[in-house]
């Protein structure tokens, strides 16, 4: 496995993790960081990573999304269909990558040709997060327009809209897809499915930045403290809380392995660390492993080399629209819910597939980072000039 952090300094930083047999009487089984890689293909900070079995994106503010091969360990070229900052990138399966950005713009790129399938307005101002339900049939997002809009990617369109008091920054599917939570500021509102209804609230003590399901009703949270706390979900309360860093956590990632279950911290001071989490969520995690990268980190992913996925595609358009999760969000009593569809259609296009194949279409473009350094290059050296 190797796990993957993103920070100001432009770099995303590559550790390969590898287990250590456990000695003698030690019981806890230690695990060793190795450092792999440094990739430098930014020009800007790092806002967002993206991980799946063969590849890790990451978004800046550069307004670019970076490929590389975690397979062959090289630059596979950016994509560059966004006007501002990428905040988000959710892949599902192998086959799709949807990224969020500041201009507002929700797009969903064929992850094997790289191609930008479909690019949607999707909010008024900027996108802040979003989150794809397990089933691959819906989307969440957040935006800056104070807006929850849930989208059908079976067709391609929004499917609702939910007015809200504030504009939220994070928005998470449970792993069965049963709930969800949306993050604003230290708040997170806790929605039911089937009645797309907010069924409690849990208060951080500090602003939230980052928040990953330990179970379908545990929840941890990390923000600007050193501290990581586990929520349960239904009572609402607090199961217990752990010193994790010595500064503020910028990022969580957790996952499953035999015989572990694995929740990887990223903060502001520099270490990444891979926490054992304890069948009894009231007991803090033990720590497996730390390394230290000398850099203001800003997000985190974990590669696991797995040779199949399971879930390999977003449901084709062919199939029924999603009636089931649809009509269960659609219940929410006195809720200003609107329909949308005529104005996603309008603002719905299709990238990379113009009748004139000899203009070059922004959505689709895959380009490597050699040339994209080749045109920045010259650019100034024209600016230069003309001064």
């Amino acid at each position: 496995m190797e796990l993957v952090a993103g920070c100001y300094e432009q770099v995303l930083f590559g550790f390969a993790v590898r287990p250590e047999p456990a000695a003698g009487g030690d019981h806890e089984q230690k695990w060793t960081p190795v450092a792999d890689f440094t990739h430098h293909a930014h020009t800007a900070s790092l806002s967002a990573v993206a991980v799946n079995s063969r590849f890790v994106v990451t978004g800046s503010k550069d307004e670019t999304i970076h490929i590389y091969d975690m397979k062959k360990k090289v630059d596979h070229g950016a994509l560059v269909h966004h006007n501002g900052t990428i905040t988000c990138l959710k892949f599902y399966g192998n086959r799709h990558l949807i990224s969020g950005a500041e201009d507002g713009v929700i797009c969903v790129w064929d992850a094997k040709k790289w191609e930008c399938l479909k690019s949607i307005k999707a909010h008024k101002g900027h996108v802040t997060f979003l989150s794809i339900h397990p089933s691959g049939k819906l989307a969440l997002s957040v935006g800056t327009d104070k807006t929850l809009r849930t989208w059908n990617l079976v067709e391609g369109r929004s499917a609702f809209i939910k007015n809200i008091k504030q504009n939220a920054h994070i928005v998470e599917w449970s792993p069965r897809g049963e709930k969800y939570v949306v993050v604003m500021l230290n708040k997170i509102d806790i929605y039911q499915l089937d009645t797309a209804s907010v069924s409690g609230t849990i208060t951080n003590e500090k602003r939230i930045s980052s928040v990953t399901f330990l179970s379908e009703s545990v929840l941890a949270v990390a923000g600007d403290e050193e501290v990581v706390r586990f929520f349960d979900c239904d009572s609402l309360m607090c199961l217990c809380e752990f010193k994790a860093h010595d500064n503020r956590i910028k990022d969580m990632f957790s996952f499953e392995i035999p015989e572990h279950h694995v929740i990887v911290t990223a903060s502001s001071d520099g270490f990444v660390k891979m926490w054992k989490l304890k069948q009894n969520k009231k007991v803090p995690p033990s720590l497996l492993c730390e390394v230290k990268t000398n850099a203001r980190l800003t997000c985190l992913g974990v590669w696991l080399d797995r040779v199949t996925d399971t879930k390999e595609s977003l449901p084709p358009a062919a199939e029924p629209s999603v009636s089931k999760e649809e009509s269960k969000i659609k219940k929410e009593a006195g809720n200003v819910v609107q329909e949308e569809e005529r104005q996603s259609k309008a603002n719905t296009k299709k990238c990379g597939l113009t009748d004139d194949s000899n203009k070059p279409t922004k959505g689709n473009s895959l380009v490597s980072t050699k040339k994209r350094k080749m045109v920045e290059m010259l650019e100034k050296k024209k600016k230069k000039k003309k001064i």
